[in-house]
């Protein structure tokens, strides 16, 4: 799969701009601040409806404007799509397939598919947990796009929950009579059956990705392995259990159905509901959950050095892109300005991992920034101008 055409419009620095694009690989060279991320972010927010670097549209739509427009022209096989978004700050985004309007945003999630490795990616070993759950998330949505829709039910129906708790800590703080919560109960339902099916596909994630992941560092750092991914989650804590991990080399993702996890987070949700009553909000439940990666036998986060660190890192994005290949259909790596965080060692490792990918696009300050072994096509972004050379 590749994108053959880029276009935006109203988008971060962009007025308008169309890209031309092709199989192999693409570099985007242009000093900090001309809009080189920019036109990686757009093909990325296709993916995964999201940006890599702000938590909301707003920043997205060029400055005067009230919408922005990304769209791409997309190649798999023997078949070709076209995919726009419009994203309206404040309102519903919308979006079309093939010129039909007839679609929801979501829809859209699965006609492209990338994997992204930007200097951002440090926080997925250094970060808090939501770094690790997005990228999880992100991932079981790219191999499966129904979970765009589950993802959504998960976070509206938390939403609602956490009113409902909200509004009962209020009223107690302030003396008032004690709320009907009798509602609560449904609630419970409902957070605990969407999100047992949240939880079977990331558990199911780690267990495909963990061997792919400790391969992909032994290409990185020979000898500095080996690493474990492992599942913390809160429900077990919550219900009064010793916190149990879902490994990727146990069984413990086989061992539990969904009806198993779903009946694990009901009995979590019942075992703190005192708890959340006096702070109104939800202490249960997949959103409070972890990805542990240990380095040997020891968290990552916290013992591991910057290098190791980063060859950590870089090991997912590795395992996420063989991962998303191996069920057979390609997604476009994207290297936003990568290189200039690596040592050289790695710096010759990953672009020599990358480079026969089907389309690479990467973006660089500089030209000496892009290995030699990703010769291809070069785009010039200056004042807000593409420019093939």
């Amino acid at each position: 799969m590749h994108v053959t055409h880029l276009s935006l419009a109203d988008f971060r620095s962009y007025a308008r701009v169309e890209v031309p694009l092709a199989p192999g690989v693409t570099a985007f060279v242009g000093a900090n601040g001309q809009g080189k991320t920019n036109l990686v972010e757009a093909i990325g927010y296709l993916a995964t409806l999201g940006s890599h670097r702000v938590s909301s549209d707003a920043p997205l739509v060029r400055m005067g404007a009230d919408r922005a427009v990304i769209r791409a022209a997309v190649t798999q096989g023997e078949r070709s799509q076209l995919v726009e978004l419009e994203l309206n700050p404040g309102r519903a985004n919308r979006a079309r397939i093939n010129r039909s309007s007839q679609v929801r945003p979501r829809d859209v999630v699965g006609i492209i598919r990338t994997v992204l490795f930007a200097p951002e990616d440090l926080s997925l070993v250094k970060g808090d947990p939501g770094e690790r759950r997005r990228f999880l998330d992100e991932l079981v949505t790219a191999r499966s796009p129904r979970m765009a829709g589950v993802r959504s039910d998960y976070d509206r129906v938390l939403r609602q929950r956490n009113t409902l708790l909200k509004s009962a800590a209020m009223a107690r703080r302030h003396g008032g009579r004690g709320m009907d919560l009798s509602t609560l109960d449904v609630w419970d339902q409902h957070l605990a059956r969407v999100g047992a099916e949240l939880l079977a596909q990331r558990v199911d994630l780690i267990a495909v990705l963990q061997p792919l992941a400790d391969k992909a560092y032994e290409q990185l750092a020979p000898g500095g392995g080996p690493v474990a991914l492992e599942y913390r989650s809160s429900s077990a804590v919550s219900a009064g259990e010793s916190g149990e991990s879902f490994g990727g080399d146990s069984s413990g993702g086989g061992a539990h159905t969904r009806d198993e996890l779903y009946e694990r987070l009901l009995a979590a949700l019942a075992g703190v509901r005192k708890q959340e009553i006096e702070r109104g909000v939800t202490l249960a439940g997949p959103h409070r959950d972890d990805m542990v990666l240990k380095l040997g036998q020891l968290p990552a986060k916290g013992y591991a050095s910057h290098g190791e660190c980063w060859s950590f890192a870089l090991a997912l994005r590795l395992a996420s892109y063989d991962l998303l290949r191996a069920e057979g259909n390609e997604p476009v790596l994207v290297l936003d300005d990568v290189f200039a965080e690596l040592d050289a060692r790695r710096r010759e490792r990953l672009a020599e991992l990358v480079a026969p990918g089907e389309q690479v696009l990467v973006t660089a300050a500089v030209d000496d920034d892009v290995p030699g072994v990703l010769a291809g096509a070069r785009f010039v972004v200056a004042d807000g101008a593409v420019e093939r050379v």
